[in-house]
């Protein structure tokens, strides 16, 4: 006899009843695996079916770099304008405002300062959500004032890069940041203060031809795309067939164009040492 027996048939439910599966509960990787969303969090966002390193925002790097996940926010209102009138399929400034909606984010880059390892530090961090990271005047701006804020501090800086490139919608408004931001590094080299630089997946455009390569120590996450031009635009451009793996970190690091390969659960345990390095102090457990 079967446990159970519908009193009534056909499907009872109306449709405002319904309701879908939440989104979010689980993870795709790229690979296949199916990962539960809170697995992944506890894992670094790194799937532990296949170590496939999940694209995330400067919210998740955050809470991985700074002590507790407390810190202190620069120049939170910072947001873009839109001086050229820009439209291409549809204007600029409603692109800025829908993006503004769809991630809560003010632009594609967020600096903070706070404890790691117990010691200051400031941190910049790129947003792909946000235009695809692409890099703007307000993104340029933002971390010139954060380079400020830690030769003001005498703290150690580091920028976490996430980018496609420069931001055409303010053309060479938006070129002007890679010679901003280039010269705010050199006044942070010439007073000894360390510059770590992380390249996540991806780091392409200017962004790579400016502040993602000019870190005393460069390093990346498995697998990131890093480049200036795509694969497709290089190929075209040289007319030879590209590498295996071509604009991985792995082939940048076997070509010198790399420090190091840092795998997420260990990047503040390593970015403090390599700090600890430059510094010559003794090295925090």
């Amino acid at each position: 006899m079967a446990w159970f027996k519908r009193k009534e048939k056909g499907i009872q439910t109306t449709t405002q009843e319904k309701k879908d599966t939440p989104k979010g509960l689980w993870y795709k990787s790229p690979t296949g695996k199916i990962v539960e969303a809170d697995e992944l969090a506890k894992n670094f966002y790194v799937s532990p079916e296949d170590d496939y390193h999940v694209r995330i925002g400067s919210k998740e790097y955050f809470s991985i770099l700074f002590d507790d996940n407390k810190f202190k926010e620069l120049d939170p209102n910072l947001e873009s304008k839109d001086p050229l009138s820009f439209v291409d399929t549809k204007k600029y400034s409603d692109r800025l405002k829908q993006a503004q909606e769809k991630t809560a984010l003010k632009d594609a880059v967020r600096t903070a300062v706070g404890k790691s390892k117990g010691k200051e530090l400031v941190i910049a961090c790129m947003d792909f959500a946000f235009i695809g990271g692409s890099m703007g005047s307000v993104v340029g701006e933002k971390i010139a004032r954060a380079i400020d804020d830690a030769i003001k501090k005498k703290v150690p800086f580091v920028m976490i890069s996430k980018s496609g490139g420069a931001r055409m919608m303010e053309a060479a408004l938006s070129l002007m940041q890679l010679a901003k931001t280039s010269a705010k590094l050199a006044q942070l080299s010439d007073l000894g203060i360390p510059y770590i630089s992380l390249c996540t997946d991806p780091t392409t455009g200017g962004t790579t031809a400016s502040y993602a390569m000019l870190g005393d120590i460069n390093i990346a996450e498995p697998g990131a795309l890093i480049g200036f031009a795509g694969p497709r635009v290089v190929k075209e451009a040289t007319g030879k067939d590209l590498p295996e793996n071509f604009q991985t970190s792995e082939f940048l690091l076997e070509h010198g164009f790399l420090d190091f390969i840092t795998h997420r659960r260990d990047l503040k345990s390593k970015i403090n040492q390599y700090i600890d390095l430059i510094l010559n102090q003794p090295m925090r457990a």
